[in-house]
């Protein structure tokens, strides 16, 4: 069967997003080194460099996930579509409680951006959902 429209775009996304990660990481990794290189303090220069390498590896960790997930989809592997539905559902479900807290402040930009960020992923995650996507993928079951 043929790749559905939706799926080649959320699979372009998703290399998109790896790369964007991945360039982010980097700047993580050289603006640490630039802060520990700046440190006037004893010890923050070590803080400085952990911090940037710790955040670092987290954004090359995402990148990855979104990288192994967009192949997958490019090539309808029905793997990657549950990978895909599970990080939408927990994100889906960590920005709404960002959104939550945003409403307790009522910090109004913020909770105009969460509930669009809401919006997309629980769009995305329903999308991955309907039959003839999953048909698409192979899939019978979930």
């Amino acid at each position: 069967m043929e790749r559905p429209t939706g799926v080649t775009i959320l699979a372009l996304l998703g290399f998109l997003s790896a790369a964007l990660l991945a360039g982010t990481a980097l700047v993580m990794f050289v603006s640490a080194t630039f802060l520990a290189n700046l440190a006037a303090r004893p010890g923050f220069d070590m803080l400085a460099g952990s911090a940037g390498a710790v955040f670092g590896v987290a954004f090359l960790v995402f990148a990855a996930f979104y990288l192994v997930g967009a192949i997958g989809l490019w090539k309808l592997q029905n793997w990657a579509r549950i990978l895909v539905i599970v990080l939408c559902g927990l994100g889906a479900l960590l920005n709404a409680l960002g959104l939550l807290t945003a409403l307790l402040h009522f910090q109004v930009l913020s909770i105009l951006v969460g509930a669009i960020v809401v919006a997309l992923l629980v769009w995305i995650l329903l999308y991955l959902l309907k039959p003839r996507v999953k048909q698409a993928f192979g899939a019978t079951g979930f």
